[in-house]
């Protein structure tokens, strides 16, 4: 018998997490890795927007250093509150907006408001940390395998499917792992089944909610649009729970500032919950993001570079995949859309190398890292099946010299396969 909860018991470990003691472990031991697996930024290739520091600094000079308020500085939710009518073109008020340490407490704080014992939950796999979540509130997982036809996005069709007796539908765009986006169409025909849905539920019949991720709506690529369901169909808003922050768009993943948007009583119990848990952003990032996010021209000028060098990174290993494709290579990328992912195939599971059989995708992952010195994250860690052979590329730390290196030896490992 465990002497620990049912719930310790249940969790399964990070496959990202894994997969990162082993490439620290041969960084260690002097290999040169090139590590894309990290959703995150080097700072000193993306550093933080020089006002955002220096707002930071100020503030702890300033003494800005006690507890903030359960629900968020009321100047830091004002900001936020005009910075998104500005650029999502919808209205919220203070008392909807709930600030937190990132998007994580409050993706964990929309599954504990929402989702009880045996709710059903919808979400497309690949994605990002559905199913644990789901698995850690014993919902029911109406999972919807997706593919490139669709860049990895669920289609109105297979939402249909699950939605009757639904509790919650996750969606993410720009989406991690994939780095593609849903199109308007899409999400309004999305939009019309939740509606839908919603209306046929009376009495305490609980509501069908929305859970819409946008942590990385500001970072779309040409002609690359990026929708929000309540700027679609304004009936949304009375269904929709947004999480979004700064950590992505601005390269500030350490500053720990987030926030959710959605009904205030819904907010109201996410606010209760993480005030047992305690997970609000420090009071100085939070006075200091206020501050920042009403200055639109630096912004402006920020986001407008802080694009370019990401999307020369994505277009640059991109095009090299694609070379690589046209030679014969089973190898396939999807075109760079958004967000700091390329979400590219390394097809060799069943095929051999020098005799020796790459029998699953996990012995790929392996080949991948110890032949090329390349890392990425498999798609099963993002619940796809074990058996998919598309992997999660991020370029947040990657090094734009060393791009054709990393080119040459992946090239190089895939003409040994046989």
């Amino acid at each position: 018998m465990s002497s620990l909860s049912q719930f310790a018991e249940s969790l399964i470990g990070s496959e990202i997490v894994k997969l990162g003691n082993e490439i620290s472990r041969r960084v260690q031991q002097g290999e040169k890795i090139y590590n894309y697996t990290i959703g995150d930024f080097d700072p000193e290739i993306f550093p933080l927007p020089t006002l955002l520091e220096e707002e930071i600094i100020n503030c702890y000079k300033q003494k800005y250093t006690n507890y903030p308020p359960a629900d968020g500085l009321l100047e830091l939710r004002s900001a936020i509150v005009q910075f998104i009518e500005d650029r999502e073109s919808i209205k919220y008020t203070p008392a909807e907006v709930q600030i937190a340490s990132g998007g994580r407490p409050l993706i964990y704080a929309v599954f504990k408001t929402i989702v009880d014992s045996n709710d059903k939950v919808i979400y497309a796999v690949p994605s990002w940390n559905n199913n644990h979540y789901t698995a850690m509130n014993h919902g029911i997982h109406c999972t919807i395998d997706t593919y490139p036809e669709n860049n990895f996005m669920p289609s109105i069709a297979d939402i249909r499917k699950h939605i009757e007796g639904a509790t919650l539908l996750c969606l993410c765009t720009p989406q991690n792992p994939t780095g593609t986006t849903m199109s308007k169409d899409t999400l309004e025909g999305i939009c019309d089944l939740i509606i839908e849905e919603n209306k046929k539920r009376t009495g305490k019949t609980k509501k069908l909610y929305l859970m819409f991720d946008q942590m990385y709506s500001l970072l779309t690529y040409d002609n690359i649009k990026h929708y929000n369901p309540v700027a679609l169909r304004p009936e949304m808003k009375e269904y929709t729970i947004f999480v979004d922050g700064i950590s992505k768009s601005f390269a500030a993943t350490g500053v720990r500032v987030g926030w959710a948007l959605g009904p205030a009583p819904v907010l109201a119990k996410m606010r209760a919950l993480l005030s047992h848990v305690g997970a609000w952003a420090p009071m100085a990032e939070q006075k200091a993001t206020a501050n920042f996010l009403t200055q639109n021209e630096a912004i402006d000028q920020y986001l407008t570079n802080f694009k370019s060098a990401l999307q020369d990174r994505l277009k640059t290993i991109y095009q090299g995949l694609m070379q690589m494709k046209a030679n014969g290579l089973p190898v396939d990328c999807i075109p760079p859309q958004a967000a700091i992912y390329l979400t590219i195939q390394i097809d060799l599971a069943g095929k051999s190398v020098n005799g020796q059989l790459l029998e699953t995708q996990k012995d790929v992952t392996e080949y991948l890292l110890t032949k090329a010195k390349l890392a990425v994250v498999p798609f099963y860690a993002f619940g796809a099946g074990n058996h998919s052979p598309w992997y999660r590329l991020s370029v947040g730390t990657c090094i734009k010299t060393e791009i054709p290196e990393m080119l040459a030896l992946l090239e190089n490992a895939l003409m040994e396969i046989k």
